[in-house]
């Protein structure tokens, strides 16, 4: 299904012409000096389209620095006469927004704190009614889809069409090599659902550690993103908030300089014959697996009618881990990942329970399910 929205450009409100697009500043607004001084280093780079910074900061306990408030939107406005560069901030509330514009903010974005809350991006798209400002939305806390859609909805409706998505990562349980997971499947559906909607990653709080940003900024233009939000300050060391993510304007010139960056249009007729190759035999694969699952699946329907006749269980738990750690094995041997195979089998196994359920609930009035494994 794509979206229906009315969206502009990239290029209509940012200077995309400087390749990689980068909007760059400190997490946080901290001083007049440490902003301005931040500044003036981002805009001699030559590589920086605009300045980012944190005026309000949503915390997720009280007592933390929650930001400068309004007055740091003055040492913005000095930085933009300074330096030229176009200035983003976050915005919370009604009240944000109408501070931002009258101090002459270039682009607001909300965060994915307000992108979960479908009522403060109503309050947030009520308060941009009439204007034309670009506005960029963060994936919300939580991988759910269907909100950052939503948000992205509710802002397009009230008339911004200069509109982009920030891809900033996902909260998830357990440890992690990440502070927020990646999750670049949700960015790719998204894309997929809106193939016209500009979508900015965000590797400083996708790896909460300045050591993996240009890793992630590279995967995110390997996956066709149109540009990357990262943290930069003056001196990290001392940053007021998320020190460890945030990259010295001179760490951020080389990180950028380290991307390779590629097209998605193939104009080589050599090139585009290899592909055409490769990819028609990857359908022909594509196609018997779909038969063999279809297949599996008929199978798992024959099971299902004999447990029904012989009042047996659908699960056996012993059963699904012998089949989880054989062909976890298996697939170890032909060199593909663990959580690829169990994530395949899980969905595969998913499938199979539903259908033998509706075979041992056969005649019983039975909602409709979502079977998905995370």
């Amino acid at each position: 299904m794509k979206l229906d929205l009315n969206i502009q450009p990239l290029s209509t409100w940012i200077n995309t012409g400087k390749e990689p697009l980068v909007i760059a500043g400190p997490c946080s607004a901290e001083t007049e000096d440490q902003l301005v001084a931040t500044a003036h280093l981002l805009a001699k780079t030559g590589k920086v389209a605009a300045l980012r910074a944190g005026i309000w900061k949503p915390r997720t306990r009280p007592g933390e620095f929650e930001g400068i408030g309004s007055i740091g939107l003055e040492w913005l406005k000095r930085a933009k006469q300074e330096t030229g560069l176009p200035t983003a901030v976050e915005v919370a509330t009604a009240k944000h927004v109408e501070e931002a514009l009258a101090a002459g903010v270039d682009i607001l974005w909300v965060g994915a704190r307000s992108t979960a809350n479908p009522f403060t991006v109503q309050e947030i798209a009520d308060a941009l009614k009439g204007t034309d400002v670009p506005v960029m939305v963060k994936n919300p806390v939580n991988p759910d889809l269907s909100l950052w859609v939503g948000a992205l909805e509710r802002i397009n409706r009230a008339g911004i069409t200069k509109l982009a998505a920030i891809h900033r990562g996902f909260s998830s349980h357990g440890a992690s090599t990440f502070r927020n997971e990646p999750m670049w499947d949700l960015a790719i559906s998204l894309k997929t659902h809106a193939p016209d909607l500009p979508i900015i990653n965000d590797p400083s709080h996708i790896t909460g550690n300045r050591d993996l940003i240009g890793y992630i900024s590279q995967k995110a233009f390997d996956l066709d993103m149109q540009g990357v939000m990262i943290e930069s300050h003056i001196d990290p060391s001392v940053a007021w908030t998320d020190a460890k993510q945030q990259v010295t304007p001179a760490a951020l010139v080389e990180i950028i300089e380290n991307i390779t960056l590629r097209k998605p249009e193939v104009k080589n007729a050599a090139v585009s014959d290899k592909l055409a190759e490769l990819r028609s035999k990857i359908d022909k694969i594509d196609d018997l697996l779909i038969q063999k699952v279809a297949e599996r699946m008929t199978i798992a329907e024959q099971i299902g009618k004999h447990k029904k006749d012989n009042n047996i269980t659908i699960l056996q738990v012993n059963r699904w881990e012998e089949i989880l750690k054989k062909t976890t094995d298996y697939g170890k041997a032909l060199k593909l990942s663990p959580e690829f195979t169990e994530k395949f089998l899980e969905l595969v196994h998913a499938e199979s329970i539903r259908r033998q359920g509706l075979i041992l609930n056969e005649g019983l009035d039975q909602p409709k399910e979502n079977l998905t494994h995370a």
